[in-house]
């Protein structure tokens, strides 16, 4: 089950914020028997249908990952420890992610051929390959129990092991597509951690900047001096591609952790700083997390603290974030909120200036604990809740507030003649696709999919595709390298 800490006592108390007009909240499906305990928030794949993990169910009770259309259809897609000996990697603590070549990718805790955990890749039709097992390196070197893989631009995979390495604090590490597995850095290399190290798997996770570094965080170590020092609060740091890595901040540095503590996975938002909330600290002392932003080169400003005022109504304890298309405002969830002692949470919208809007308060029987939000290309948000609903497993949600749809591109950048793979809704009909205006050839896949090349002249910025029912914009820049 998800372990969660915390190092400053959170209290029921907080701040009101304002409603939303056109906000439509829907509870999709309840788990179980098709898991239980879903992980992260599902990813839309090239079909138009949603996946994501959860840690326990299935056939023999080591999690699944599950498909589930739109209107809330939930099936399973595999069920995990189907091989012998578990092989094939059992309980999986982070989501899915859906990688540039259409297949989805992600870990396992445990299981594969040494009990600490797998790499793997499934296809939408359901057949697994193991790419890697963990702690095939003598002493674990290579590092256990993974989380939070990525796929970068150049194509490889990256993510974090929350034990082993050489000083069994975890590692950073690299995996291609083949299999093959670089450390890349291990936690605890600096005295007294001040380098941090992670134990709760939800916050294991980088981010690719667009400077082609990777930007992390830790829950624990780091050189605070204040509430956390025993343990530390977490820091956020920088690595490069070839391994190089810096403590940009470390947590709880300010008088009562006025700054924040235990830091979740950072974004990179569009003026180019990274986001991130806090699970706990922020002011008054001892309260629900914070809002942040931090510069690449060190430099973070707290936005907003939850719990400022009495009723904690907007929750606490946030724990994802996401920047919205067609907003450029953030959305996110907490873990907990006062409708429920030790439980529900809520879903809220902030702007990049810290003003909260409350979207949605969970009550149990809508879900428990969400974690994260997705936004699909229809501009409609998904999540999940590891617990509550029907049969008290957890739920799959969506809700909207209006925003438009748009597209989005599995590859990031490519160079003239690279094939692209266009994610959208309702594209059936296009007439037209470009790159930051340059025309491109393309073929409709399906209503969700249009697979086409980078076009000679073109240069890097948004991809455009004309539909039936106007121009929909991705989401995010396409960059055009040599």
């Amino acid at each position: 089950m998800t372990k969660r800490i915390t190092c400053v006592v959170l209290l029921f108390c907080a701040a009101t914020v304002s409603s939303r007009a056109q906000i439509t909240f829907s509870t999709l499906a309840s788990f179980y028997p098709y898991g239980r305990e879903p992980q992260l928030p599902p990813v839309q794949g090239v079909d138009g249908n949603f996946y994501g993990v959860t840690y326990a169910g299935g056939l023999k009770g080591a999690g699944i990952v599950y498909k589930i259309t739109p209107e809330g259809t939930l099936d399973t897609l595999y069920s995990f420890c189907s091989q012998t000996s578990c092989a094939d990697g059992e309980f999986p603590l982070d989501g899915v992610i859906a990688a540039a070549d259409g297949n989805l990718y992600g870990t396992t805790w445990s299981g594969g051929l040494n009990d600490r955990g797998t790499a793997f890749k499934l296809t939408l039709q359901g057949e697994l390959t193991s790419l890697y097992s963990f702690c095939s390196q003598e002493n674990c070197l290579d590092g256990s129990s993974p989380s939070g893989l990525i796929q970068a631009t150049n194509g490889n995979f990256y993510g974090m092991t929350l034990i082993g390495g050489a000083h069994d604090a975890g590692t950073i590490f690299s995996l291609t597509p083949q299999g093959v597995l670089t450390t890349l850095y291990n936690f605890c290399s600096q005295p007294n951690c001040a380098d941090g190290y992670n134990i709760d798997e939800s916050v294991t996770s980088l981010v690719e900047g667009s400077d082609g570094n990777f930007y992390g965080t830790n829950d624990l170590g780091g050189n605070q001096a204040g509430i956390c020092s025993v343990y530390g609060c977490g820091t956020a740091f920088k690595i490069t591609p070839e391994g190089t890595f810096t403590t940009l901040y470390s947590f709880c540095s300010k008088v009562n952790c006025a700054d924040g503590a235990i830091p979740y996975r950072l974004i990179q938002g569009s003026d180019g700083y990274l986001y991130g909330v806090t699970g706990s600290g922020g002011t008054p002392y001892g309260k629900g997390g914070t809002f942040f932003k931090l510069s690449t080169n060190g430099v973070l400003t707290t936005l907003f603290s939850f719990c400022e005022k009495s009723g904690c109504k907007d929750g606490f304890e946030p724990i994802g974030l996401i920047q919205a298309a067609g907003s450029g405002n953030f959305y996110g969830v907490t873990f907990q909120s006062s409708k429920c002692r030790g439980g529900c949470g809520s879903v809220f919208e902030i702007m990049p200036t810290g003003a909260v809007t409350l979207l949605h308060t969970f009550d149990g029987t809508d879900g428990d604990n969400p974690y994260g939000l997705t936004q699909a290309t229809s501009g409609t948000f998904y999540g999940v809740t590891s617990s509550g609903g029907t049969h008290g497993d957890g739920t799959v949600f969506s809700i909207s507030t209006g925003l438009p749809p748009f597209v989005e591109t599995l590859q990031r950048l490519g160079k003239v003649g690279t094939r692209v793979t266009i994610l959208g809704t309702n594209l059936t009909g296009s007439t037209a696709v470009s790159f930051n205006g340059t025309a491109a050839t393309f073929n409709i896949v399906s209503a969700t999919e249009i697979r086409t090349t980078v076009p000679a002249s073109a240069t890097s910025g948004s991809i455009t595709v004309t539909t039936p029912s106007g121009i929909l914009t991705s989401n995010k820049p396409f960059r055009v390298i040599p």
